[in-house]
């Protein structure tokens, strides 16, 4: 039996990240610890001698698959589907500024729900796309190889609840993966999607920027 590997890292640390500030869709760049981070993460990923590399599009996203591609010799296809929720009005702001002037859809926010307003994407719309850049992905690689996918903190989630089909409830007793940490899913004929390990990385603990 035939099983595949898929790695779902995230990207580095950012200045926003730092702050506290909602990224979304902003295509904010690494700062010195991100690309430290990645290359850190790159040196244990190589070893899982990956057939191939995928990334967001997204600059803090393709510069982290930068670093493990300049180990493997392999090229990265970009893959804007992998890109981070877009957060609409949110973006630029940090998530207290967003509380105090957006409190309702905050609210909804932190309870888990669909933000009403403000234009923010969907749950169920980021899921979808980013499970099907994932299933693409793995579809491209050769069978029962690892293929590596860099993405953001909350498409990654949302991406993997809806490759695994875990309702929501289910999906938010997983933290947020930090910063360069990646979760390890496999696919088999028989058994499926099944997620192996969770925020896996060469780093001590710290506190968790939020996965925007």
């Amino acid at each position: 039996m035939t099983t595949t590997r898929l790695i779902v890292w995230r990207h580095g640390n950012t200045d926003w990240n730092a702050a506290g500030r909602v990224q979304g869709q902003s295509d904010v760049p690494l700062n010195g610890l991100g690309e430290q981070q990645a290359v850190d993460a790159a040196e244990l990923l190589v070893r899982l001698r990956p057939a191939a590399l995928v990334s967001s599009d997204l600059r803090r996203a393709a510069d982290t698959a930068a670093a493990l591609a300049a180990l493997t010799g392999h090229s990265v296809r970009h893959d804007e589907r992998l890109r981070e929720r877009y957060f609409g009005a949110w973006q630029g702001l940090t998530m207290d500024e967003v509380a105090e002037t957006r409190p309702q859809e905050h609210a909804r926010w932190k309870a888990g729900e669909d933000v009403i307003g403000g234009d923010i994407e969907t749950l169920d719309a980021m899921g979808k796309r980013v499970a099907d850049a994932f299933q693409e992905a793995v579809g491209s690689a050769p069978a029962g190889g690892t293929v590596i996918v860099a993405t953001h903190g909350a498409a990654a989630r949302q991406g993997i609840g809806t490759l695994l089909g875990w309702p929501r409830e289910q999906l938010r007793t997983l933290r947020a993966l930090q910063n360069c940490h990646w979760a390890e899913l496999t696919h088999d004929e028989s058994r499926g999607w099944q997620l192996a390990a969770y925020n896996v990385g060469p780093f001590s603990e710290r506190p968790v920027p939020p996965p925007v």
